[in-house]
């Protein structure tokens, strides 16, 4: 007896099975509501494109976020020192301006490249990776004479 004739003793299958439509078991059409709450959400759905940001909020997270970053850096540090050497403050913080000027659009414009190659949640997750190893050869650096 094979699997199919045991659920179903006749030689015909049931009549929700089949392609014909069945007296006993009426077919009717109908359309699931779509729900405004997931269209309006404020969390990205799959493969919906996010929102831009507002300019300035993008701004403000950069700035705050490179600021608090570099205060007691060593750029700083570097920064401190040859302008207490060079006695000429405005040429070393026009040098050093340039520079993190450069470095800066250096990275936009790779991160621009990488972005348009790589999707966002695979470069977020490689430079955690990545940030994940210095900080582990770091550790092993100090502990490890």
């Amino acid at each position: 007896m094979t699997p199919s004739s045991e659920l179903f003793p006749s030689s015909k299958p049931p009549s929700n099975f089949s392609n014909e439509s069945s007296p006993e078991l009426p077919i009717k059409e109908t359309t699931e509501p779509t729900s405004s709450l997931v269209q309006d959400s404020p969390i990205p759905q799959p493969n919906q494109p996010r929102k831009p940001k507002n300019a300035w909020a993008i701004f403000a997270s950069t700035f705050v976020t490179i600021f608090l970053a570099e205060i007691g850096d060593k750029t700083q540090l570097t920064t401190l020192l040859m302008t207490a050497e060079s006695h000429q403050p405005w040429v070393v913080f026009a040098g050093a301006g340039s520079a993190l000027v450069l470095t800066s659009l250096l990275g936009v414009l790779v991160g621009r490249w990488l972005a348009s190659r790589i999707e966002p949640k695979t470069l977020e997750r490689a430079a955690g990776i990545s940030l994940l190893v210095i900080s582990g050869l770091l550790f092993w650096e100090v502990f490890n004479f």
